[in-house]
């Protein structure tokens, strides 16, 4: 049962709200990062390192409720793979693809994901297509044809936008995993099992590639270990929101992800927006907020049935 006072919604949109501008400052930091020559294994397996570090004393300090059900905890190897490698592949995915594509066109491609939602759902036969949805799909459709074709579209490189939306439908197959594993626990624990697994990859990923250490300069290393601090506040915002507000409200709240994003990018990295990213990105936003409206019909679910 949720709490719906005023004062609990409250605080789940201000939750949600600093885990989206925490989760939209990454990509300009990877880009820093990579810029002055660090390798992305590299730069995630010190993020997920330091995101790990600081969950585990969060823990430590305040520790979680217990769950009530008999469930395996958080740090069994089956919940640390499956929480940490669907962090790992779609973080791999979108961060990647920010070698060919600005931040700002990045993160508008990546909100594509609810539209992968509605396909999924309809082709498994829980989430009929209706007009709503077809509506949305031709707007988020619509939002990429203007990214991509728009006169100022010349450095979209093919790898960099079928990265991006591989991320975008691997995070859209990743969220309903990721809510299961919520019900029954404690967002921290959640939290944990997201960042040593991701770092249990990564370290190992690195390791193996020889980039580990190769770290050239503090910059890069600051950049990598700050995006591990902000990583462990937006998995504890996410998911405690996630927890009040439910999927809808925490879709809607959470758009202000992409325009946090293009702001950090013209800021920290002097990128530029063009017109084709602002007018895709209205698209791309406007679809997802019409995926949140109710399907019509007595004991109908919400269109949108996981978090953004």
């Amino acid at each position: 049962m949720r709490d719906t006072s005023r004062a609990a919604l409250l605080r789940g949109t201000l939750a949600v709200v600093i885990s989206a501008c925490c989760f939209g400052s990454i990509s300009p930091l990877t880009v820093v990062a990579t810029e002055r020559g660090m390798a992305l294994q590299s730069i995630q397996a010190w993020r997920y390192a330091a995101s790990a570090m600081v969950l585990l004393a969060v823990a430590w300090w305040r520790p979680p409720a217990r769950p009530r059900d008999a469930i395996p905890p958080w740090f069994t190897p089956q919940v640390l793979a499956l929480a940490g490698s669907g962090q790992a592949l779609v973080a791999t995915l979108a961060l990647a693809a920010l070698r060919w594509l600005p931040t700002a066109t990045a993160s508008f491609l990546f909100y594509t994901y609810p539209a992968w939602v509605t396909i999924i759902g309809a082709l498994r036969g829980h989430e009929p297509l209706d007009r709503i949805r077809v509506t949305a799909l031709l707007l988020a459709l619509g939002g990429i044809g203007a990214m991509v074709g728009a006169p100022d579209a010349a450095s979209l490189h093919p790898i960099g936008l079928a990265l991006i939306l591989g991320g975008a439908l691997a995070y859209a197959l990743y969220i309903p995993l990721l809510d299961h594993l919520q019900r029954p626990r404690d967002p921290l624990d959640v939290s944990r099992a997201i960042a040593v697994g991701g770092s249990a990859i990564f370290c190992l990923w690195a390791g193996v590639t020889g980039t580990l250490f190769a770290i050239p300069d503090v910059v890069a290393f600051g950049a990598s270990v700050l995006q591990g601090v902000l990583s462990a506040g937006s998995f504890i915002g996410f998911l405690a929101g996630l927890r009040v507000l439910g999927p809808v409200r925490t879709a809607i709240t959470s758009t202000v992800e992409p325009f946090w994003t293009t702001l950090l990018g013209v800021v920290l990295l002097g990128q530029s927006i063009g017109v084709g990213t602002i007018v895709g990105g209205v698209a791309i936003m406007g679809a997802v907020l019409l995926l949140q409206r109710p399907v019509a019909g007595p004991g109908a679910r919400a269109s949108s049935s996981v978090p953004s």
